[in-house]
């Protein structure tokens, strides 16, 4: 019997379309959940962080909730099993990022200025022994070296490259995404994604991952990493679970959208949702993992 198979059905779970046509893209990203919570599980050292998507249309311009809402509630869970971690974001996106992480003081944030060099962070994080560089809904490279927004508009204006942070080495790597536009999703063919994206070729993010985990949602690929660490790591299955939690998550969004402020990356608007959908659809998955945890202990 295979003790890490609730880690598939978990996979399974978030890999649900939400209306952007990325089903056919989740065949060709199956299994990286099992490959990116096996990676986790033994990283030892520190664990680096990479988020935040700046919306320069949104009311007001600001980050939006996905990613920073979602790098919190793992740094919640990291610390609750003795694991440090840091996040790295930009200058944009650090107000976000530090409201998201408020109540995690202790893990410290890396900004890199709005045009400036990842040189510095990644000096830093090799002096902190980071093992582990895990970008979620980080806005990435494409093939012009541009960084483009789902609507095909580039917004390098706005936004530091943070690419070369994440394969700086010597650490592992994985991300998370929803779109083709994030890092870690040149770890598909750039010509599945512009089969199946709007404006798919010119937005695809060529920077690849060790493991990639593509979900409807990229804020549920943090809800599937707790659940799937629960079940690899016996040790750690009642902090994770404690984490997976819809008070806490929704009590991060909330810090988020008021104190940085953040913004839906859909709407654009200072509301309390990720790509559209209100806390109730989140945490409807949210729970369904929790099932599969609990039926699997």
């Amino acid at each position: 019997m295979d003790r890490l198979a609730p880690i598939d059905a978990i996979e399974a779970v978030i890999q649900q379309d939400v209306g952007r046509n990325i089903a056919p893209m989740f065949e060709a990203a199956r299994g990286g959940l099992r490959g990116a919570v096996a990676a986790l599980a033994d990283a030892g050292g520190t664990i680096g962080l990479i988020t935040g998507f700046y919306v320069p249309g949104g009311t007001p311009p600001a980050a939006e909730t996905d990613g920073p809402v979602a790098t919190a509630l793992l740094a919640h869970a990291f610390r609750r099993v003795g694991v440090s971690c840091r996040v790295c974001t930009d200058e944009l996106c650090a107000p976000a990022c530090r409201a998201a992480l408020a109540d995690v003081a202790e893990v410290p944030v890396d900004v890199v200025p709005l045009g400036g060099s990842v040189d510095k962070v990644i000096a830093v994080w090799r002096a902190a022994d980071v093992r582990l560089a895990l970008a979620l809904e980080r806005c990435g490279r494409t093939a012009d070296g541009t960084v483009r927004n789902m609507r095909g508009h580039d917004i390098g204006a706005y936004t530091t490259l943070l690419d070369d942070l994440f394969v700086a080495g010597p650490w592992d790597t994985i991300a998370v995404g929803d779109g083709g536009n994030e890092i870690g999703m040149g770890s598909l063919p750039r010509a599945l994604i512009g089969a199946h994206i709007a404006h798919g070729e010119d937005i695809a993010c060529v920077t690849p991952a060790t493991h990639l985990i593509l979900a409807g949602v990229s804020h549920w690929g943090a809800y599937a990493l707790l659940g799937g660490l629960a079940v690899a790591r016996p040790d750690w299955h009642t902090a994770m679970l404690n984490c997976l939690d819809t008070g806490l998550d929704q009590a991060i969004l909330e810090a988020t959208v008021r104190n940085g402020p953040a913004v839906d990356g859909v709407t654009r608007q200072q509301t309390l949702t990720i790509d559209s959908l209100d806390c109730a659809a989140h945490h409807r998955v949210l729970e369904e993992i929790r099932g599969l945890v609990i039926g699997a202990a």
